[in-house]
């Protein structure tokens, strides 16, 4: 059974580099999300909320904005597959999941700026310090609350292993894309904005 998580989960990060990471820039974003969020994990058991501003504000902006804005989106000659394609059968979440979660995250602000102590579960933050503290604790809840919604969804549109496989992934991104993408700014450096691919390519 670890031998089969082990191949499940080596399997989803294939697919995720081959299908969603062409840009060296998108690459790039995403090692210094990595790196961010790497400071992230590190300052959870310290400062929880400090740890979610970084994670959101730093690694999570951008990590997404190399999907949304330097990611290739037309038919992609080395998979051969569709933008459409990929997105439908992505495991996690895809661009228009993306935009849900991100809408949440958004309006966290600006929930607690209608109602600052967010229907009793805050006490009332009295300046600018206290906002950001307790938009940190609520957007830790949106990442967590992500990131179980998604696995337990996964349980029940594939099975257990799958959910389980990419929660773990996700947990691990970041040591992960430290690891494949380090050479990335220097390819850029370079003038490659698209990693050259064959069909065969492995990570």
């Amino acid at each position: 059974m670890f031998n089969e998580f082990l191949k499940q989960l080596k399997t989803q990060r294939w697919d995720d580099h081959r299908y969603y990471h062409h840009s060296r820039i998108n690459q790039t974003l995403h090692l210094i999300s990595a790196l961010s969020f790497l400071v992230s994990y590190a300052l959870l058991f310290k400062d929880p909320a400090v740890a979610a501003l970084v994670a959101w504000l730093v690694s999570m902006t951008t990590r997404q904005s190399g999907h949304f804005f330097f990611e290739p989106r037309g038919y992609d000659e080395v998979n051969q597959a569709t933008h459409e394609h990929k997105e439908e059968i992505k495991v996690g979440y895809n661009l228009h999941r993306k935009i849900v979660l991100l809408a949440i995250w958004a309006a966290a602000p600006l929930a607690l700026v209608i109602d600052p102590t967010l229907m009793g579960y805050f006490e009332a933050h009295t300046g600018v310090e206290g906002l950001m503290r307790h938009t940190g604790e609520l957007w830790l809840i949106i990442g967590v609350g992500g990131l179980i919604f998604r696995t337990v969804h996964l349980f029940f549109l594939k099975d257990v292993m799958a959910g389980l496989v990419w929660c773990t992934k996700i947990l691990t991104d970041p040591f992960h894309d430290v690891y494949l993408y380090h050479k990335a700014p220097l390819a850029l450096l370079r003038g490659e904005l698209i990693e050259r691919r064959t069909a065969d390519h492995t990570a």
